[in-house]
């Protein structure tokens, strides 16, 4: 028996990408390089057409010429119409509205989350988010060290599908793979899902380190200590061990981490050189890590030891100096590694 049988879904057919933003785009792209139909949703109708009109999507991924059997809509319903998966590429923020719109408009018959994130208010998952909407849709997720503008460029990269169906996390590995993007399955999404939304804090914390130009013994500390703290909370989860010491974990830390690309590397120097968050928000800039520190500093309550993520917080929402935060990890009690 086929995947696509086991899971109830056709061997063939239309794919949608429920987000046109950078990450969205080149998930796209990617699913139309292997042969697929692709329907790419964006909310703005402009923003549609002008993608339609050039094969491009400028504003998000300059450069990046799309395949002609990516067709993108601002029609959330037409967009999911008759599709055999759909990936979810929103910002988190905006999961619990578009999985509320997908009951109204009609579900796909499976979801796959590209999206790195944490609800604020609920402090849940990005797939239990849309799992309290569709609680007997097929889930999976991807993660990884996914950098949309190197992907664009036709850069050998890798990433995780995670999915508790392992026919639906091969049925997107087979969907995804080729020459120069390579998907592994695993079976952990709680896993995957917590280790793609922390290192995003833990790269803000970079970000601040060298806006602050603390060099990168520094920056390689925080690294190694912030993939310490992902490990403590993401088991404490149920996550598994080994998850964060593979691609969607550490692999993903440390190219966020390090790269200029990365807007949450970007948001933490800019706080290092002194902007507020109002001031950064008010740019335009977005960093999946804020709202993401945020809810693990709401949720947490000091049941898991997360020092750099505490001192994230304190910079973000309280103003803290950043050299005091750096200060405050520095002379913390002494304890073995």
């Amino acid at each position: 028996m086929t995947c696509a049988a086991s899971l109830g879904l056709p061997p063939s057919g239309p794919l949608a990408v429920l987000g046109a933003g950078a990450w969205g785009t080149v998930v796209a792209s990617l699913l139309a390089r292997n042969g697929h139909e692709v329907r790419l949703w964006s909310q703005r109708e402009q923003l549609a057409d002008a993608i339609n009109a050039s094969r491009r999507n400028e504003q998000y991924v300059p450069g990046l010429a799309l395949p002609p059997s990516v067709r993108a809509t601002a029609d959330l319903a037409a967009a999911v119409r008759g599709c055999v998966l759909a990936f979810m590429a929103v910002p988190s923020k905006a999961f619990r509205q578009v999985s509320e719109s997908l009951v109204q408009v009609g579900a796909p018959p499976a979801l796959v989350s590209c999206s790195k994130g944490l609800e604020v208010a609920t402090f849940k998952r990005l797939s239990q988010v849309v799992a309290e909407y569709l609680p007997a849709m097929p889930l999976a997720v991807v993660s990884g060290p996914n950098l949309a503008t190197e992907i664009a460029a036709d850069k050998p990269a890798a990433t995780t599908v995670a999915s508790p169906d392992a026919h639906l996390a091969k049925r997107v590995q087979q969907l995804l793979q080729q020459g120069t993007f390579r998907a592994y399955t695993s079976a952990d999404m709680v896993g995957v899902e917590i280790a793609g939304a922390l290192k995003n804090v833990i790269a803000l914390a970079c970000g601040v380190s060298d806006g602050l130009g603390l060099g990168n013994n520094t920056k390689a500390s925080i690294i190694t200590r912030g993939l310490a703290e992902i490990v403590r909370f993401g088991t404490a989860m149920g996550g598994q061990v080994a998850t964060f010491y593979g691609l969607a974990g550490v692999g993903d830390l440390v190219a966020t981490c390090s790269s200029s690309e990365s807007r949450n590397h970007t948001v933490g120097v800019l706080l290092a050189e002194g902007a507020t968050l109002a001031e950064i928000e008010a740019s335009g800039l977005t960093a999946e890590g804020v709202p993401t520190v945020k809810a693990l500093h709401d949720a947490n309550l000091g049941s898991v030891e997360l020092p750099i993520s505490r001192e994230v917080y304190s910079v973000v929402f309280e103003a803290k100096d950043p050299r005091d935060a750096i200060s405050s990890l520095m002379t913390r009690a002494e304890k073995a590694e």
